[in-house]
């Protein structure tokens, strides 16, 4: 099978149009900041100096990321979650280069923003993020080098949104189930609901 370069690639696609490239910004501007204001989501992407990557979910109630007066910083609060800390310790330890993807639901549109991640736990900042009760550890400041909507077609292919599209969660054994199967660590000891309700306390 012979893989492909960029000049097969080149051949394979055409140029992007130019609004294509013109819609690229350098900071978030007034739709962008609407936008980040509905979206209860975001998938954060980062990579570290040794190549590591890693992409990870984001999630609040909407506008729980936050936008600098000038659209150039934005705020991102880190929640409680399993202390595996990949895209923290991803950011930190390399130039912190990092991407973001905004959705809101039932929105095929989708905001992505890149830049330079830096972390701080200033308490005063952080206390403009409390939610479920909790204050987050510590506040992703991501600076701002491109954002710009992306067009809705892989949503409308995914039909994410669409009730018909919907699977049932019986598809699937739970998510604790599997990791148990995996590690051939036998039966869950826990129902399942109870491991529900204690990710729910921990919001």
């Amino acid at each position: 099978m012979k893989t492909l370069d960029l000049a097969g690639i080149d051949e394979l696609y055409k140029q992007p149009g130019k609004l294509v490239l013109d819609k690229v910004l350098d900071h978030v501007e007034k739709h962008g900041r609407a936008f980040i204001g509905l979206s209860p989501f975001c998938v954060v992407s980062s990579s570290g100096p040794d190549g590591a990557v890693d992409v990870s979910p984001r999630g609040g109630e909407p506008g729980f990321v936050h936008v600098s007066e000038d659209g150039r910083t934005l705020y991102l609060p880190d929640r409680p979650g399993n202390n595996r800390l990949d895209t923290i310790r991803n950011l930190l330890s390399g130039p912190g280069r990092i991407g973001l993807m905004f959705m809101i639901p039932g929105f095929d549109d989708v905001l992505r923003v890149n830049g330079r991640a830096s972390a701080t736990a200033d308490p005063d900042l952080l206390a403009k993020f409390v939610e479920f009760g909790k204050t987050p550890r510590l506040v992703l400041m991501v600076a701002v080098e491109e954002a710009f909507l992306h067009c809705p077609k892989a949503i409308m292919r995914a039909r994410l949104w669409e009730a018909q599209a919907q699977v049932e969660r019986t598809a699937l054994p739970s998510g604790a189930e599997m990791i148990f199967d995996q590690l051939n660590m036998g039966k869950v000891p826990v129902p399942d609901e109870q491991i529900i309700a204690s990710y729910r306390e921990q919001l």
